[in-house]
């Protein structure tokens, strides 16, 4: 039975389902066994499934998600750019599946025709002490493998961008934008075709083992309904320690949510910035800096800034659930990381009340913007990973340590894929079902 409607409205973007995406269903009461049950509707799980039934199409396997559609959270709530693989540590999981992740994103946008944009993005510098800084990303760039960066002095910024004012600037040509909820949605469909089932409103609430052999694993949602399963993959972004605890493993990585909120230009002014425009990253601060990103749909954002949520799925200031805002408070990483960065928390929060504070960010790049040149815009809320120490985890985790019995045993868990992680859904798909392959002997 379908659940879901022709079509839909998110943050004013229309969406419009095919006829095979009438496959999602409920919770059924016959007897639902799988081969693989993978847990979480984002990019990441969406592009797993998929690449598991490409890679095994005799197998049984099911996608599930807790939320009403897929893409509900981190992969429909972003600022929908396709990363290059500049930033990250040379020899990292991020470095690597970024870079691969780009070259396989474009060659399936371009399979399925789905709109996107090879906007570029300028990493400026507007101040003598950023260059240095610059010079070393340029140096980790070349490193990790970006194809055609090269560094610009003011006036080649100019002629790329006539309203940016920088001293030198990273030019990444490669860099682009695109919807990936619309990206999630299309990895959906093609595993319906390929004969997946798909599950919504099923929220994960327990793990037991089963009396049963072929099916050792009995995952059980809220509202009592069972999936039988001989493995299973857990991609839950937001909700990634909370579902590995039910299955014994220990609760770090802890997830941290920080809301990360964005300004709109408005749309008159739109024609200020036709690509990317970035800050150079200051590695005393836990977070990237308020950047200009034009969208998909022909606005622009301006963002995001980055203050702790009151809970995993906080958009809002008003969103608040006290028991999660509890176990974070009580976590010693976070206490430990609040205290570390404790001004920088309290700027950020400032900025997200008054605008002009935030509009001050990016008039360092193009002096014209104003704050009666934005409006509020979308938040998203980013899934930080955070050890007992108070260090921010950067890198992808999977497993980081199984769990016990035949479910742990049974269960891989993706515990940490923040951005580039939708750049590199489709890389991280193939290594995690080349890990499956090897650790449940397929």
């Amino acid at each position: 039975m379908s659940i879901i409607t022709k079509s839909y409205s998110v943050l004013g973007k229309s969406y419009r389902l095919t006829p095979a995406l009438n496959n999602y269903r409920r919770y059924s009461k016959d007897k639902q066994n799988f081969d693989i049950a993978i847990i979480g509707g984002g990019i990441v799980g969406s592009a797993s499934a998929r690449e598991l039934l490409i890679r095994h199409p005799t197998l049984n396997i099911a996608l599930i998600e807790k939320e009403n559609r897929f893409a509900f959270h981190q992969s429909g709530n972003n600022s929908g750019v396709i990363h290059a693989g500049i930033y990250y540590k040379p020899g990292s999981l991020k470095a690597k599946l970024c870079v691969e992740g780009l070259n396989l994103s474009y060659k399936y946008l371009d399979e399925k025709g789905i709109k996107y944009s090879k906007c570029g993005k300028l990493i400026v510098a507007t101040e003598r002490s950023e260059v240095s800084r610059l010079l070393d990303l340029y140096e980790r760039g070349l490193k990790n493998g970006v194809k055609d960066i090269r560094l610009l002095d003011s006036k080649e910024i100019k002629e790329l961008e006539p309203h940016c004012n920088g001293i030198q600037a990273l030019w990444s040509p490669h860099t682009g934008i695109v919807d990936w909820g619309e990206v999630t949605n299309s990895y959906v469909r093609d595993f319906v075709r390929s004969g997946g089932k798909t599950y919504l409103n099923f929220e994960v609430k327990k793990f037991i083992e089963s009396e049963s052999s072929d099916y050792p694993v009995t995952i059980t949602d809220s509202k009592q309904n069972t999936i039988h399963a001989k493995y299973v993959l857990t991609c839950c972004g937001l909700q990634s320690d909370t579902v590995a605890v039910l299955t014994g493993c220990p609760e770090e990585p802890k997830i941290i949510p920080f809301r990360g909120e964005y300004l709109y230009l408005v749309p008159q002014k739109s024609h200020l910035t036709k690509t990317n425009i970035y800050p150079v990253p200051d590695s005393r601060f836990p977070f990237l800096g308020v950047h200009l990103t034009p969208r998909i749909d022909g606005r622009v954002i301006v963002g995001p800034n980055a203050i702790l949520a009151f809970c995993k799925e906080g958009y809002k200031w008003g969103d608040v659930n006290k028991e999660e805002l509890k176990q974070i408070l009580k976590f010693s990483g976070f206490r430990k990381m609040a205290l570390k960065y404790a001004g920088f928390g309290l700027k950020e929060m400032t900025r997200s009340v008054l605008m002009p504070l935030q509009v001050m960010q990016v008039q360092k790049y193009i002096q014209g913007i104003t704050t009666s040149d934005v409006e509020r815009g979308p938040a998203g809320v980013r899934a930080q990973a955070m050890g007992k120490d108070g260090t921010l985890i950067e890198d992808f985790v999977f497993d980081s340590k199984p769990g016990s019995g035949a479910i742990g045993s049974r269960v891989l868990h993706c515990r940490n894929a923040p951005s580039p992680g939708a750049t590199s859904s489709l890389a991280i798909a193939k290594m995690i079902a080349d890990k499956i392959k090897d650790e449940f002997k397929l």
